[in-house]
């Protein structure tokens, strides 16, 4: 692995995972090349391909949050969540159609997204300075994908590749948080009219605002804060699903009505 490690600087890292997104061949796992506990690594290569992807005429418009399940972190051997940054060209409008020629082994989950009305530039914000920046909350639908094989990954792999990011959809139904109750709410998820997934907002850490407070400490951390207008997807409220041309999608939070999207060839 050291040797690995040597004989690949950041920039040749980056380059396997966009070639991969260029092609839509899968790649072996990251973390081969890089190993598993070196996360500043892994963000590094994220933000390689994050600076080429905006370059290249892409606008960061928010950013994700993963990781979010106690378990599924159990799972990957980590302790925190993760986060990658959504661009224009990623979003899906509601009751919209997407190919899946453009997605790499999709999957899908329910989520409870957030717009901001203030930037956050403080790596010490509190609950009540989270609550008071948050303009308000829709219903929304990440559509996640990965550029490594048989989404065979480890916490090194989905950093460095986006947090595993592909596309996103949000609700019509903009609500203040006095109106949603963002603990008990609760979340079901439907595939071609079949029930696949169910949760409530404790499944999000508790709660989805303790891993919005995580998301803004750890990118003022890291240089880039969150700005006002950005959304936030602050991570699944219930198990992911698996989608293939021809199922429909649609997701229902209580407090924030319904979400949908449909899978083409």
């Amino acid at each position: 692995m050291s040797e690995k490690i040597q004989s690949h600087n950041t920039a040749e890292v980056a380059k396997i995972l966009r070639e991969a997104a260029d092609t839509k061949i899968t790649c072996d796992p990251i973390r081969e090349i890089i190993g598993i506990t070196d996360l500043a690594k892994a963000y590094e290569i994220q933000a390689i391909n994050s600076k080429l992807r905006i370059a290249g005429g892409a606008r960061v418009v928010g950013s994700k949050i993963g990781l979010t399940s106690v378990a599924v972190q159990k799972q990957l051997g980590v302790d925190q969540p993760d986060y990658g940054l959504l661009y224009d060209d990623m979003e899906v409008l509601n009751g919209g159609e997407i190919s899946c020629k453009e997605l790499m082994q999709p999957k899908v989950e329910a989520e409870i997204a957030f717009v901001l009305k203030k930037d956050l530039n403080s790596t010490s914000i509190t609950t009540t300075e989270m609550l008071s920046a948050i303009d308000y909350a829709v219903a929304s639908i990440e559509i996640v994908g990965s550029r490594v094989k048989d989404w065979n990954i480890k916490i090194t792999d989905t950093i460095a590749d986006n947090a595993s990011a592909s596309h996103f959809v949000v609700g019509h139904r903009p609500v203040r948080l006095e109106n949603v109750d963002l603990i008990n709410c609760k979340m079901t998820m439907y595939k071609n009219g079949e029930l696949v997934s169910e949760g409530t907002g404790a499944a999000c850490l508790g709660s989805p605002i303790n891993a919005c407070i995580w998301l803004a400490k750890t990118m003022a951390a890291h240089g880039s804060p969150l700005k006002a207008g950005e959304v936030i997807l602050s991570g699944a409220l219930g198990p992911m699903s698996a989608v293939e041309a021809g199922d429909n999608i649609k997701a229902v939070i209580e407090g924030l009505g319904e979400v949908s999207v449909a899978f083409s060839e």
